[in-house]
């Protein structure tokens, strides 16, 4: 049985929901810990070598961690917090373990590509730790921090076709729920195309609001 382009356009929108909601709170984890990985290392604005030893490495563990794994090994956590370890919203649990640790190395990377002098100037000028964060080393960085961005929501939607374990649904669920299990070559391909279509335009925004950030 061939698919419908109303059970695509579903799944489009179960994949959109899984990556949105999972980016927006790994993001307000990542970010965070990532800034925070910046500052505390040393020689920076705010060292603390006892902060950066603990913090370095649980992000590493983290993120070693392969998500199938992950999906079933915090199943306990995700029935505390949402009432079930299926669905969509059951998903969205282990996709924040697995894109939070992600996206603060991400971050980390991109903001070590500040210039120092920048940083060093700021301090010169008598600005705060915080003001420094938020007023230079983060503008700073931004164009950089679109692309971290980019890739980590580029990442949460191959994230979702495994989701599919947990009856997630979506549109990598799709693909295998069809075009794998059911040796259906058409849905394969459509779904496919979808997923290649998603990451495309993902990356060419990403992409083009970063090279409109760095021209400023």
């Amino acid at each position: 049985m061939e698919i419908t382009a109303e059970q695509l356009l579903t799944a489009f929108g179960d994949t959109l929901y899984m990556v949105a909601i999972s980016l927006v709170f790994s993001g307000l984890i990542g970010l965070p810990l990532g800034i925070l990985l910046v500052i505390t290392r040393k020689g920076h604005i705010l060292e603390n070598k006892w902060i950066f030893n603990v913090l370095n490495p649980i992000i590493n563990i983290l993120r070693s961690v392969p998500f199938i794994i992950l999906l079933v090994a915090v199943i306990p956590l995700t029935r505390m917090i949402v009432g079930s370890a299926i669905g969509m919203n059951a998903a969205i649990v282990p996709l924040i373990f697995y894109a939070a640790p992600y996206i603060a190395r991400l971050v980390e990377n991109s903001l070590l590509e500040v210039d120092k002098g920048i940083i060093e100037a700021a301090q010169a000028m008598g600005a705060t730790t915080w003001q420094i964060i938020y007023r230079f080393l983060i503008p700073e960085g931004l164009s950089s921090l679109i692309l971290t961005f980019t890739t980590a929501t580029i990442g949460l939607v191959g994230s979702t076709a495994m989701a599919g374990a947990v009856g997630a649904g979506g549109v990598g669920d799709l693909a295998l729920a069809y075009g794998y299990q059911r040796f259906d070559t058409m849905t394969m391909i459509v779904t496919v195309a979808a997923l290649v279509i998603i990451v495309q335009l993902l990356q060419s925004t990403g992409n083009f609001v970063s090279r409109k950030i760095r021209r400023r």
